[in-house]
């Protein structure tokens, strides 16, 4: 907590987005903690909320893209060599590649709110030949709901922010499983309604 309290008052917002591009490349930040720490300096009047999420948000999206643009450009061998140094092990790698192939670009969404897996998913979308249309479509997507959730968690818990930690490592799974769940649910909505207008404006032709 030492660090982050020295983080914001020397640094405030620009901190934020720094400290978040060099978590999301793969340093070991707790991520979520800043997030949710974050959020307690909005509960206390340090901070504003809106600019919190935006400088997370800007933070967030360059870090992920930096990591794309390394996957795409240098590929395996670069993250497998330089990964371990960056506690991205082989073991993380063939899992996040496991939850890939059955998740496909929802991975980029869901994988943020997964511990060890966010580091590395962006990586591989580069490595797959995502295009940057499609990989800025889910990453960013992702990267404002995970922002908004643990500052918003943040301010809501005040005092109490401390325990996001907790709840995480305890009962990461439950949440992955969660996340999936709302997921799958919006995106099942969001191609129904496209259907649906589909259907209206071939009617209306």
């Amino acid at each position: 907590m030492q660090h982050w309290n020295y983080l914001i008052e020397h640094f405030g917002y620009f901190g934020i987005f720094i400290a978040l591009i060099g978590g999301i490349i793969g340093l070991p930040l707790p991520d979520e903690v800043l997030l949710t720490f974050v959020g307690f300096n909005v509960y206390e009047g340090r901070m504003s909320y809106l600019p919190s999420i935006l400088f997370a948000l800007i933070g967030t999206c360059v870090g992920i893209s930096l990591s794309y643009f390394l996957g795409m450009k240098l590929g395996m061998p670069f993250l497998r060599k330089f990964g371990p140094k960056f506690h991205i092990t082989e073991t993380r790698i063939v899992k996040t590649k496991k939850l890939y192939s059955k998740l496909g670009p929802y991975l980029l969404i869901i994988g943020y709110f997964i511990p060890g897996v966010r580091h590395i998913t962006a990586y591989l979308a580069g490595i797959n030949g995502y295009s940057t249309k499609k990989f800025s479509l889910f990453a960013f997507t992702g990267a404002a709901l995970w922002c908004i959730t643990f500052i918003t968690l943040g301010k809501f818990l005040g005092p109490q922010w401390k325990i996001v930690h907790e709840y995480i490592l305890k009962y990461s799974m439950y949440i992955f499983t969660l996340v999936i769940f709302i997921v799958v649910i919006v995106s099942i909505a969001y191609w129904q309604k496209i259907g649906k207008q589909k259907k209206s404006h071939l009617q209306r032709t």
